[in-house]
């Protein structure tokens, strides 16, 4: 898949900026930029070195330009890189693209830079699909996240992992060599407990794709309660702005309104949505309907109760409804600033829900809500070296690479021959091959690279 030919992009976002760069990268790299710059002569300077100059086409001066040379392997792509920055210009910018493209490169396709970085050895699968998410990551935990994987957290892992199965894998073929005189070169023991310990770890991240899927994409939670319980207020007051229409008639929100609010790093897509009654009219009904539907698709409920007007059999009606397994529920006793009634006393929670009081038009304990929802959605589970999955691929693969390990442990629980413990691990080392690179397919490259920005 690797070619000769030199590829060129914008690597910096379309539009009008004070300043573009355009990114070359292979063999002739430097070469072609040293053919229409004015200046020093590129061909002769060090790596990681800065030059100014003119870009011209013939003799016509297209734009006074900076231009860094990355000489190969120290580069990005492990080829020579040359980064011209010029002004940011959309015409300046086609009109050097284009030059470059006559002298002899190629326009670059999408993740086309990454894909050779991966092609020539200097980043693995995973860390190749962690600068997307980089690029991509809006909260400081979903930079967090990429920024681990991009170093190699994960890939050093699961390389560790592999190294040890791959030392069995080797004894147990050792074993075939010999199978007429019935030896034992891999000690069954310590494989046993190998497997033991991988199937662990490997658990330990399938589970971390949880919490590593939503801190990639956000976390969807819905504000869930009747009518004039002060939804929309309190969205207002999450996002101290006035976001969502407030009214005293009852069934004002027809339709849900989304917004993000980050807490502590984290991106929580809050869902406002109409109040749950029987609807008074078809429009209201529809709204009623997509309430519903937003709660099974949440990540966290957020049951906001009016502690004034509704009563402890109510509440406990509209929980029973709510509320399912598996999903966090915050339950929100609203209007605390009109009223501290009995009634709170009444109220007796599951174990697996949160309580707190507030008054959403007085913004009394807004802050420590926010509080909540952090603890609910996230608690302690971020740390600086903690590994998370989030990537789907991967989860699939470290699946498969279960089941395989699976196979493994009852083959030697229930002792089979040398060659199907051997094509059992050789499945679970090709999954997690998977993960890295280390196996591929052109099929797989093309999926992930072709999701990349150009450029990049």
């Amino acid at each position: 898949m690797i070619t000769n030919e030199t590829i060129v992009a914008l690597s910096t976002p379309p539009g009008v900026g004070a300043i573009g760069v355009i990114r070359l990268s292979g063999k002739d790299a430097i070469a072609i930029t040293n053919s229409v710059f004015i200046g020093k002569d590129l061909l002769t300077q060090e790596s990681h070195t800065i030059h100014f100059g003119l870009i011209k086409d013939g003799n016509a001066v297209i734009d006074e330009v900076l231009v860094s040379l990355f000489v190969a392997p120290k580069s990005y792509t492990k080829e020579n890189v040359v980064e011209i920055s010029c002004h940011g210009s959309n015409y300046i910018i086609q009109q050097i693209i284009s030059l470059l493209i006559r002298k002899g490169a190629s326009a670059a396709k999408p993740g086309e830079f990454t894909l050779r970085a991966f092609l020539n050895g200097g980043l693995d699968l995973s860390q190749a699909e962690a600068v997307a998410d980089l690029i991509s990551s809006d909260s400081a935990a979903a930079h967090q996240v990429a920024m681990n994987q991009l170093r190699g957290g994960f890939s050093t892992e699961l390389n560790i992992l592999r190294e040890q199965l791959i030392h069995f894998a080797s004894m147990i073929e050792l074993e075939l060599d010999f199978s007429e005189e019935d030896v034992e070169f891999a000690n069954r023991d310590q494989l046993q407990e190998l497997i033991a310990k991988i199937t662990l770890v490997i658990n330990k991240l399938i589970r971390s794709f949880e919490l590593g899927n939503v801190i990639k994409q956000g976390i969807n939670t819905v504000i869930a309660g009747r009518p004039n319980a002060g939804k929309s207020t309190l969205l207002n007051a999450l996002l101290n702005e006035d976001r969502a229409i407030v009214s005293e008639i009852a069934g004002t929100t027809r339709d849900t309104i989304e917004e993000l609010l980050n807490i502590g790093g984290i991106n929580f897509r809050l869902i406002d949505t109409a109040g749950i009654r029987e609807a008074t009219d078809a429009i209201e009904a529809i709204g009623v309907e997509k309430t519903m539907q937003k709660i099974s698709q949440t990540a966290l409920l957020v049951y906001l109760f009016d502690v004034v007007n509704m009563s402890a059999t109510e509440i406990h009606d509209d929980i029973a409804r709510l509320h399912k397994p598996g999903i966090p529920f915050l339950a929100v006793a609203n209007k605390m600033d009109l009223s501290y009634s009995d009634r709170l006393k009444e109220l007796k929670f599951p174990s697996d829900i949160s309580f707190i009081s507030i008054s959403a038009k007085q913004n009394q304990h807004i802050e420590e809500l926010k509080q909540l929802l952090y603890d609910t959605a996230v608690g302690d589970k971020l740390s600086d070296n903690h590994t998370m999955v989030t990537n789907i691929r991967h989860v699939e693969a470290l699946q498969k690479t279960q089941t395989a390990l699976n196979s493994v442990a009852n083959g030697l629980d229930n002792p089979v021959t040398s060659d199907f413990l051997a094509m059992d691990i050789k499945q679970a080392l090709y999954y997690l091959g998977e993960i890295t690179g280390q196996v591929t397919t052109d099929d797989l490259l093309e999926n992930i690279f072709s999701k990349f920005c150009i450029g990049k």
